[in-house]
């Protein structure tokens, strides 16, 4: 939903704690994991279990390779700074 545009990262994360009871915000915390580690995650379930159904989204590849690796490099799904979001820090 968010590679097409149709919603945004935090509206998606609202959604999942607030509908689906959640305890956490999941695009957040594939940022805080890593999404260099989340990618690796994902393309070791596509290998490993030949399935389409778990291949890494291009969003998540693409995200990468330009760098935005989520709260460690200052940019994911969310822009960071030290261990808040912008949105977090007031801006």
């Amino acid at each position: 939903m968010v590679e097409t545009s149709v919603t945004s990262p935090n509206d998606i994360d609202n959604a999942m704690v607030l509908g689906y009871g959640h305890p956490i915000r999941p695009l957040k915390l594939a940022d805080l994991i890593g999404l260099d580690v989340q990618l690796m995650a994902a393309a070791h379930l596509h290998e490993a279990l030949g399935s389409e159904t778990f291949r890494p989204p291009a969003l998540l590849e693409r995200m990468v390779a330009e760098g935005k690796l989520g709260q460690k490099s200052g940019e994911g799904f969310y822009t960071w700074q030290g261990n808040k979001t912008a949105d977090e820090n007031g801006r």
